[in-house]
């Protein structure tokens, strides 16, 4: 028999995430799977929980929560000598990863894509030994957008980070940055450095349109020092899909990026703080199989 491993957050979802995950153990019975759950009480919690589905040779391993949770969770899988695909239950107030991989971001229609027979090959990111499914920010608007509230997020969605950020870019000088990838060099003032593995980046799903979970490729954006009217101008050009193509912006792809810089900033990871700089960043082509809806 198949085994699954379920590793929840139950936290997460409204504190719905208990509920939906008895939903998911009938599914994934159905599918003739041997089911595990594991609930996290603790940061690496899921880290852990995968380490042991991989060292026990589960088929299937499903992150219930947020794209913290699943940050942690893929993290479980690295240098592993087996990697069980992944199933996703995206109950966090963005999901990047999820938007992008096209997984519903309604509970139940997710819990009833796991029935799935369809599995896309993705590229993960490595960022100083640690895995990333989306996206690093370095800089101190990273920062700045690190420090939106759960409220606000739950509130406004992807509007909370617009409207921090811009907040930032208004009042906060940008920093020195140096910037390395594939061997050529960007250096300047800079209030932001993104690194995308997909086109969605905290909602907005229209970041990096040419993106695709399996290109190979890390896009880049580095935004310069802006003034007020640019900086909204940035900012509408994140929903129609046109940030690269800002006369502010440097836009580039890479497979390996080194960021540096003499002040002390610090990166936002998949959502959360990450580490200060300097970081190196690489691409891990066809990492991570994922459980994704039938199509059409």
């Amino acid at each position: 028999m198949n085994k699954a491993m379920i590793i929840l957050n139950p936290s997460s979802g409204k504190e719905k995430a208990l509920d939906y995950s008895n939903r998911i153990e009938e599914v994934l019975r159905r599918k003739g799977y041997e089911v595990a759950r594991k609930e996290t009480a603790q940061a690496l919690d899921a880290t852990r929980f995968c380490q042991a589905a991989c060292r026990e040779g589960c088929d299937l391993v499903v992150s219930v929560g947020g794209d913290g949770t699943l940050n942690e969770t893929i993290n479980g899988i690295m240098d592993q000598d087996h990697r069980p695909k992944l199933g996703i239950v995206p109950l966090g107030t963005v999901n990047d990863f999820a938007r992008a991989l096209r997984i519903p971001l309604d509970p139940e229609e997710a819990i009833r894509a796991l029935s799935s027979s369809n599995v896309r090959t993705v590229d993960l990111g490595q960022l100083n030994g640690r895995l990333f499914s989306n996206v690093v920010a370095a800089g101190s608007l990273a920062e700045s957008v690190a420090s939106v509230s759960s409220e606000e997020k739950s509130r406004l969605g992807a509007l909370a980070y617009l409207k921090e950020g811009i907040k930032e870019l208004l009042g906060s000088p940008a920093h020195p940055i140096v910037v390395e990838h594939d061997g050529e060099i960007w250096e300047g003032d800079s209030p932001l450095v993104l690194a995308a593995l997909t086109n969605s980046v905290g909602g907005f799903e229209k970041l990096s349109p040419n993106a695709s979970v399996d290109d190979g490729l890390i896009h880049g954006f580095i935004i310069r020092d802006m003034n007020v009217f640019d900086t909204i101008a940035a900012g509408l050009s994140l929903w129609f899909g046109s940030l690269k193509d800002k006369k502010d912006v440097v836009y580039f792809t890479a497979k390996k990026i080194r960021i540096t810089s003499p002040k002390p900033l610090r990166t936002n990871v998949d959502g959360d703080e990450g580490p200060a700089l300097p970081v190196e960043l690489s691409i891990l082509p066809g990492y991570l199989q994922v459980i994704v809806p039938e199509e059409g």
